[in-house]
């Protein structure tokens, strides 16, 4: 494409900016500083990576902003980088913002030296300009932006510094279509073989695409895409692979390394020296407070206690914050289904309104405060830097079992949702680390599982151990997805664990706009959830447990109604298998309800028992009909948490586990060790404490 083309496409009408950069950058932040409300995420054509857009308005113009995948580069070794990189290439944004982390500028620029390689205009907004300023490093914007040859706008998001400026900055750019002003050079040796690949490649009309330059240096990096692109257009693609090949031994054996290092040295030392430049230290440089923190919660001693510490206050503050309006969504529910009962004529639309809707949909609404607390309590780690020391600390551990801490990270997003997490092992770099994190995700506990616990923990211990039952059905699910990793790498995916290196990003002082609005994305998806996928399950389940009716020569003193129904035969079908856990046929209903979405086990507790019980379908209803229930006791809710810790995720999650794996067989794989380990635990605890004496 010519530049004439180009800068038809960034008219007064629409100008499409590709906003990039490396995790914990603060991407994110800039981006919604950028388009505010006006965004809707998707997925990329073909592949599950999300993809988030937003439109902004300036002057007569739409600039609409697609935020691609955190990235650390170009390279193609993960779907995140093939998936930015191509969007690149094949979709020409007018202009790429490049958002760089002020405080660990050497790291970060390392993406934008491959922006400048294939020659699109580029913005970099250099973001936390006062976590810079903090470290003692004074940044000379200036001299930096003339050294890289690309405008720079220094900005501070997390409170909207620098946000304009960067707009009208990536808007004229991008209008005027202005590509980098500097070439990255990489020394004789290297830029002779470039140069002589590149004149062969460049009138290559299959290639026109592309920048010649570029895709001589992806060869010589031996880029498995490009080298696929140029086997499959270039006539004699084949001859030209085989001559990059001599050229590449040519070079390990004139540099003593292969290109792909020799050509990553260059980057860092053309970052370097614009660095060492346009950058200097304070004398009186400030205390490192992040390496400070990090001599206390990453240390090898303490480190693991203090994160479990955390994790425990996180579950405590959850329980006892959220009570107090859970009671008042609580109430209103039950004020509502009274209201309504006492309007409305008896009949299937009344029980259908009362104990179906309001009593399963309400019973699961009313768990939203914990939902919250609990998502803002994640938001909270993962914004202040805490996040990746986790996975830090816990990676000595994680060798134990076969893996390493940068898995911990998807496992710990799995504390929130399990799609996510699943979703997440895309950034591991081994297809078995990647399959291992995958099976063993859904035994960290999501937030779906959470109305469960609190509703059985609530009506079986006292306030002051409910919060710690809970931190403990946790802890469970942490200690059972290790051993299970260790057991998946030492038969079915059994190979040696790739090396890693964890970025330990400096700490930061969350901003309340960013937590809230992290709290507020995911708890909507809570929400939206129940209005959807689970009114539609609670309305399935209502109908299920309303019929077929008890016969007309039913005995009154025969099985109750509910014994008649769809619902009733499934439970009683499932009995046997319930039964050595102390669980009853009702539960077992439930059980299989949840497959839908884990809060539908709360909604189909309480219409089963207030249809049986002519309950109001409210949680202290259902609270007190467990309690009533001679089959519950501590020690059965205790085998039911952990039957719901284990046993399969929901439907979505398994869709997305079938997707990125790729394979029905890890699909089968977890869907068949969950419910037999469920089974197995649930017994163990039960019969367990029944032999102590518990029962």
């Amino acid at each position: 494409m010519t530049q004439t083309q180009q800068v038809t496409t960034a008219t007064e009408a629409n100008v499409v900016v590709a906003l990039a950069g490396n995790p914990n950058s603060g991407k994110t932040t800039v981006f919604n500083a950028i388009t505010g409300a006006r965004q809707h995420v998707g997925n990329y054509p073909g592949v599950t990576v999300e993809k988030k857009e937003g439109q902004r308005r300036v002057g007569d113009a739409t600039v609409h902003v697609v935020d691609l995948p955190g990235t650390y580069s170009l390279t193609a070794y993960s779907l995140e980088e093939v998936v930015a990189r191509n969007f690149v290439i094949e979709e020409r944004p007018d202009v790429v913002v490049d958002v760089v982390d002020a405080s660990n500028l050497e790291r970060n620029l390392y993406l934008t030296t491959q922006f400048i390689e294939l020659g699109v205009p580029v913005v970099i907004a250099l973001n936390m300009m006062d976590a810079a300023e903090a470290r003692g490093r004074d940044i000379d914007v200036e001299l930096l932006s003339e050294l890289l040859g690309v405008p720079i706008v220094p900005t501070v998001a997390s409170r909207g510094e620098g946000i304009e400026d960067l707009v009208a900055v990536m808007v004229e750019t991008a209008r005027a279509y202005r590509a980098p002003a500097r070439e990255v050079r990489y020394g004789r040796e290297l830029e002779e073989h470039i140069q002589e690949i590149t004149q062969s490649l460049e009138h290559e009309e299959a290639l026109a695409a592309l920048p010649a330059r570029w895709v001589a240096i992806k060869l010589l990096e031996d880029d498995d895409e490009v080298r696929d692109l140029v086997s499959e257009r270039v006539d004699d693609g084949g001859d030209l692979l085989r001559r990059v090949e001599r050229t590449r031994a040519h070079l390990e054996a004139v540099i003593g390394d292969d290109a792909e290092m020799a050509l990553a040295d260059r980057r860092y030392g053309f970052i370097n020296g614009a660095c060492a430049q346009a950058t200097t230290t304070s004398r009186a440089q400030r205390i490192d407070w992040s390496e400070a923190i990090d001599n206390v919660v990453t240390h090898r001693v303490l480190g693991i206690p203090i994160f479990l510490a955390l994790m425990w206050g996180m579950f405590e503050m959850v329980f006892r914050l959220g009570a107090p309006p859970m009671g008042w969504l609580e109430s209103a529910f039950g004020w509502l289904a009274a209201h309504l009962a006492a309007w409305m004529p008896d009949g299937p639309l009344e029980s259908l309104l009362v104990d179906g809707i309001i009593g399963g949909v309400g019973g699961v609404l009313i768990f939203v405060p914990q939902i919250l607390l609990l998502f803002l309590a994640i938001s909270l780690l993962e914004d202040s830097g805490y996040m990746s020391r986790a996975a830090f600390v816990v990676d000595r551990v994680m060798h134990y079992v076969g893996l390493h801490g940068k898995s911990f990270i998807p496992m710990l997003i799995g504390f929130g949702c399990t799609v996510p997490a699943i979703m997440a092992t895309r950034t591991l770099e081994s297809r078995r680390d990647r399959l291992t994190t995958m099976l063993v995700a859904p035994l960290m506990s999501c937030g779906a599982r959470l109305p469960v616990y609190v509703l059985l923990a609530g009506a079986f211990f006292p306030p002051h151990l409910a919060g710690k039952v809970i931190f403990g059905i946790y802890l469970l699910g942490v200690l059972l997805a290790a051993l299970m990793a260790r057991v998946f790498r030492s038969t079915l995916l059994k190979g040696p664990m790739a090396p890693f290196v964890m970025e330990l990003p400096p700490y930061r002082m969350p901003t309340l706009a960013g937590t809230l609005l992290h709290m507020w994305e995911r708890g909507w998806c809570y929400v939206r959830k129940a209005g959807t996928v689970i009114l539609a399950a609670s309305v399935v389940m209502w109908a299920l447990l309303s019929w077929p009716k008890p016969p007309v020569d039913a005995p009154p003193d025969g099985p109750p109604a509910i014994a008649y129904t769809a619902a009733g035969h499934i439970g009683r079908a499932l009995e046997p298998v319930l039964d050595p856990l102390g669980l009853n046929w009702k539960v077992g209903i439930s059980l299989v309800a949840g497959l839908a979405a884990k809060e539908v086990v709360v909604a189909t507790l309480a219409t089963t028992y207030s249809l049986e019980e002519s309950a109001e379908g409210s949680t202290a209803a259902l609270t007190e009909a467990l309690r009533a229930d001679p089959t519950f006791s501590p020690l059965v809710a205790l085998a039911l948490m952990a039957f719901i810790l284990i046993y399969p995720p929901c439907i979505a999650a398994m869709a997305v586990l079938w997707r990125e794996s790729g394979s029905t067989k890890c699909l089968a794989v977890a869907v068949g060790y969950t419910t037999s380990l469920a089974w197995v635990v649930s017994f163990i605890i039960y019969q367990g404490g029944r032999l102590l004496g518990w029962g």
